[in-house]
């Protein structure tokens, strides 16, 4: 295998215009293109793995999404966008797709999606959970009670529990470090901290969340695969929501008396 750079950039380019949804030619010839400036079909052929008759199609197919211009010449020659229009071009193009397709999932939606699950559902994978996480304290409007290890308390999540917290949420963290307390201090400055019931150095427990008393999400650290350096352990997690959802009451019990007293002092 070659060991050239422009190689791995050129395979990781038609790699990703494919999954952009560009056909196999008309990646490889973008990207030819875009290495040359500008050429003719027999020069796209001569760099890029495209046989000469089907450079036609592909520049074709290039032109009507905007990323190549033709100069009707003899022969005819191709000039591509530049990188900098092309990456714009498909941020926007990309963009209106996820909203396109969001406004057809909400359609789609059952009206008790969010409300009572039966039984606990599984979510396997840090980024799952953390995307989980994130939904259920956007949908908070009482309570958010969280506990977590300290690695996985991310940037996102803390700026999620602030905009939580400036709905007038009101958010109940877990103590951690001096350090982390203080960053969350100065994001969260509202939010009140609560003694943890885990001792994070002797278990493998991940996250433990409860919102408005009525969705629940537990994780576990597990073995992974080294997706997120240093650390070597993933995650996976169960959830519930509603009142008679056994997870929902089992976790609402555990927190009760830690949180019941707070609670009552704070609506006094």
């Amino acid at each position: 295998m070659s060991g050239d750079p422009s190689d791995h950039a050129r395979s990781t380019a038609v790699k990703q215009l494919k999954a952009l949804g560009l056909s196999t030619y008309a990646a490889r010839t973008f990207v030819a293109l875009v290495s040359l400036g500008e050429g003719t079909a027999q020069d796209v052929s001569d760099v890029a793995d495209v046989p000469r008759t089907r450079v036609y199609d592909a520049a074709d197919e290039l032109h009507d999404r905007g990323l190549v211009d033709v100069k009707q010449s003899s022969p005819k020659r191709y000039w591509a966008i530049s990188t900098e229009t092309a990456g714009r071009h498909f941020e926007q193009e990309y963009d209106h797709r996820v909203m396109v397709l969001t406004d057809a999932l909400d359609q789609l939606a059952s009206a008790n999606h969010s409300t009572e699950q039966q039984g606990v559902w599984t979510v396997t994978g840090r980024d799952t959970v953390t995307e989980r996480i994130l939904d259920f304290i956007s949908s908070a409007d009482d309570e958010v009670v969280y506990m977590t290890a300290e690695e996985l308390l991310t940037d996102e999540i803390t700026e999620c529990l602030s905009t939580a917290s400036d709905r007038e949420v009101s958010i109940r963290l877990a103590e951690m470090s001096q350090s982390v307390e203080s960053r969350l201090e100065g994001n969260v400055p509202d939010a009140q901290l609560f003694e943890s019931v885990w001792n994070w150095s002797d278990t493998p427990a991940g996250r433990l969340l409860m919102v408005d008393q009525e969705k629940t999400l537990v994780s576990v650290l597990v073995d992974g695969n080294g997706e997120h350096p240093p650390e070597p352990r993933d995650e996976t997690a169960i959830w519930g929501a509603g009142q008679t959802n056994s997870l929902v009451i089992v976790l609402k019990a555990l927190f009760t008396w830690q949180l019941d007293d707070d609670r009552g002092a704070a609506n006094r």
